[in-house]
This record gives C-alpha cells, sequence and structure tokens, in this order.
C-alpha cells in the first residue's frame, strides 16, 4: 500500500515516518526546499502536556479586548474585513463556554499525554538527540497572578502531574540568572515537562525515515486533488500528477486551499506566533531553566548556546511580514528576566502561521473521502501532539485500532457544515 503525505513540517514529518513503521511505502511532497522550514521552524519548543488548552476559553474575549490598548502584549488583533475571521471569531466566541473548553481541553490533553509517551519512546529507540531538557518554570510577576494560579494547580494535580508553587526566593535559587530588578511574586515549577527544538528533531526524524525508506519530494507544489468514483485519484502537482492509495494531508494552514475545493471546510485559521533566536554571549547571565512569562506569555527557552524567545498570537493580518508590536512583546520579557546573557538586537527574527481551529483540538483520520485522511489544525501545539497525532493516523490508515479514544479528535464535529 503506498501513501502520499502533504506536507514536512513537525506533523507530515511523523506522519511519514510512522506510516513508514505501520509498512505502508511512503512519499512526502513539500513545496518548500526541506523540512521544517514553516511553523516548525523556530517555535517556543515547549512540550508541556498539562498546560495543553484551547486558545477559546472563559474570559479570554475580555482580555483581548483589554490588550488592545496596550503597547505590548500577549495577544495581538487586528480587525479587518475578511467574512472568513469573522465567521471564525464567532464559532471562536461560542467555544468559550465554560463546559465547551473543559471538553476541548480535555480532549487536547488526552492527545498531548499520549504524544509524549510515543515521543520517550521514539527518542530512546532512537537515541534522538535535539537540545531537549527537562523542566519548566512559570514566572509570576504580581500576586494576582501567583491567586490566579490555583486554578491551574488544581487540574495540574488532577492530572497526576507533578508541580510545585515556588517563592520568588525559591525561583531565584533554581534559576539564578533571573535579573533581580525585575519584579517576581512567585513561580510555578513543572520539574518533569520537557523542552527541545522542534526543527532539528524533525530532521534527525526525517533522515531516519529516508534510511528506512520513505521519499521526500522537495520544492514541488500540490496544486489540486483530482477525483474519481468519490475518491482522490491522483494530486495534480508542479512536476505532474503524483498517485497513491493512501493520501494524508499534513499541510498545516495551506490545507485549506487544498481541501475546500474537494468539499471539505475546515474553519481554520492563521494565528500568527513570534520568536526572536539570540547567541548567548554571557552564559553566567543565561538561564538554564526554561522559563515562561506568566504577565506576557513569553516563553524563554536554551537551546544549545542560543536563546529562544517565543510567543504572541496575532490574528486578523494577512502575510507573514514581522510587525514590530509582538517584537516589542518578546523583547522586553528577554530583557527584563535576562538582560545580559544575549545582545537581543541582533537575534534572528521570525513569525510563523500556526493552524488554528476555533474550539482548539486538532482533526485527526478518515474525512468523508474514501482514501482521504487529515493530519492539521494543531494551531500552537503541533510540537507537544504531533508524535501521537502521527502514530494515530497511521493506526487508522493501517486498520488498527488507535491506543487512546478518538473522540472530539475527528472531522466528525464538523461534519454538519464540513463535508460536501
Amino acid at each position: 500500500m503506498r501513501a502520499v503525505v502533504v506536507g514536512a513540517g513537525i506533523i507530515g514529518v511523523c506522519t511519514a515516518h510512522a506510516l513508514r513503521r505501520a509498512g505502508l511505502d511512503v512519499t512526502v511532497i513539500e513545496r518548500r526546499s526541506g523540512v521544517a522550514q514553516e511553523a516548525s521552524f523556530a517555535n517556543a519548543g515547549v512540550m508541556a502536556p498539562g498546560y495543553v488548552g484551547p486558545w477559546a476559553s472563559p474570559g479570554m474575549p475580555r482580555k483581548v479586548l483589554r490588550y488592545l490598548l496596550r503597547p505590548e502584549a500577549p495577544v495581538v488583533f487586528r480587525p479587518s474585513l475578511s467574512p472568513a475571521l469573522w465567521r471564525w471569531i464567532r464559532r471562536w466566541l461560542r467555544e468559550c463556554d465554560l463546559e465547551r473548553y473543559r471538553r476541548n481541553r480535555a480532549r487536547m490533553q488526552r492527545l498531548a499525554f499520549y504524544s509524549q509517551e510515543e515521543l520517550r519512546t521514539l527518542r530512546t529507540r532512537h537515541a534522538i538527540e535535539y537540545e531537549q531538557a527537562t523542566g519548566y518554570l512559570q514566572l509570576f510577576r504580581t500576586e494576582q497572578e501567583v491567586e490566579a494560579s490555583a486554578t491551574t494547580r488544581t487540574m495540574l494535580t488532577e492530572l497526576g502531574v507533578r508541580h510545585t508553587l515556588f517563592t520568588a526566593e525559591q525561583c531565584r535559587a533554581l534559576e539564578p540568572a533571573l535579573h533581580p530588578a525585575t519584579g517576581l511574586a512567585g513561580g510555578l515549577h513543572l520539574p518533569d515537562d520537557e523542552t527541545g527544538n522542534c526543527a532539528y528533531f524533525a530532521h534527525q526524524l526525517k533522515d531516519l525515515a529516508i534510511r528506512d525508506g520513505v521519499e521526500f519530494r522537495f520544492g514541488v507544489e500540490v496544486q489540486a486533488a483530482d477525483m474519481a468514483l468519490g475518491r482522490v485519484e491522483s494530486l495534480r502537482t508542479s512536476v505532474g500528477p503524483i498517485r497513491a492509495d493512501a493520501y494524508v494531508i499534513a499541510g498545516g494552514i495551506d490545507s485549506l486551499s487544498l481541501l475546500a475545493p474537494i468539499g471539505i471546510r475546515l474553519p481554520m485559521m492563521a494565528v500568527k506566533g513570534y520568536s526572536a533566536t539570540a547567541a548567548i554571549t554571557a552564559f553566567e547571565h543565561a538561564p538554564f531553566t526554561s522559563v515562561m512569562d506568566e504577565t506576557y506569555k513569553v516563553a524563554i527557552t536554551r537551546m544549545g548556546n542560543r536563546l529562544r524567545v517565543a510567543g504572541t498570537a496575532e490574528l486578523g493580518t494577512r502575510g507573514m511580514s514581522l510587525r514590530d508590536g509582538p517584537l516589542r512583546t518578546l523583547l522586553k520579557a528577554a530583557h527584563d528576566w535576562f538582560p545580559y546573557a544575549a545582545i537581543y538586537r541582533q537575534a534572528k527574527f521570525w513569525v510563523g502561521a500556526r493552524p488554528m481551529l476555533p474550539d482548539g483540538p486538532p482533526v485527526l483520520g478518515r474525512t468523508p473521502i474514501g482514501n482521504l485522511y487529515l493530519n492539521t489544525g494543531h494551531g500552537s501545539t503541533g510540537w507537544v501532539m504531533a508524535v501521537g497525532s502521527a502514530r494515530i493516523v497511521a493506526d487508522v490508515i493501517a486498520g488498527r485500532e488507535p491506543e487512546i479514544d478518538l473522540e472530539g479528535l475527528t472531522l466528525d464535529r464538523y461534519l454538519a457544515g464540513a463535508a460536501a
């Protein structure tokens, strides 16, 4: 059986590897010149399953409106006249209901914890190194943030996630590089959460997949899917038709343009995320522990001899141009906590499009088209969900029962208006 995977980001590469392990002949089609060159390229690298949850949450609409007036903000909303944007916002607002939020969060965490275990198994089997580290410290600037973390701590206890509420002194003892002049009320330490270089992992897994027989075809653009008798007959590409028995769409936000013409309309929106990667110039002032600034939702992660500063969510803008506002937010957090660790003005800045669905969970597995499968819509959690999502899709295509319940993780929840 031959499968074609469209997309070579972290989701597509993991899918290709999983399909090959399931015994299929696999070809990956990617319009870029290599793997992990878009949303997977320079993300925060944080893998914290207990923190995985939908962007649509109670109180979030009010926060977004409040952020509109702030020069540095974790969320940026730029209204436009796009009908697709307002349709997405209408659905997103509906999902901010408390019960819907709890349901969607449970679905996402079910997948994230499964994926974490699958990643650890894969890492051990192949001795993969990808600048990974263990331990994560959430920093609270105010007592109000400490108090507000009570709900999160209750949730983490219910999930069995080890965590400890630290005083400011304990935070500074764990991470002595924290700048003493920056106000700190406390922190939440998660010793088992992980970070790692997503793009580096994708490159290594690609090499493993090639050794196992997976073919990667770079610089090939998929133009359309040609249909016959309710199935995909071939993919029309820039190098001619490509045929297979099964097709997996794992192209992130670009999946929309391929799916809509064949009647599958996902309510997916590009939410832009930003990062800055700077070479460490003063190692005594650089962190060893990955930290998250709770006020600005900015993660600061050490990757080898570099610091990755990542965060913000920007909704409503087209194109992938870098904007000053989100970059100011990143640099403020970096300068506040680790001002002497790097020359941040010399950093490499990046922006990527997170494929966000209004309710949060991705869509995995079957579609109404018999030989077409999905692995897309992971939003900002693609890295933590990638290995598990790939294993699930491979199991479905190979006719095996997935190891976790897929309720709420498939296209079924959108079928009323998604498929013709």
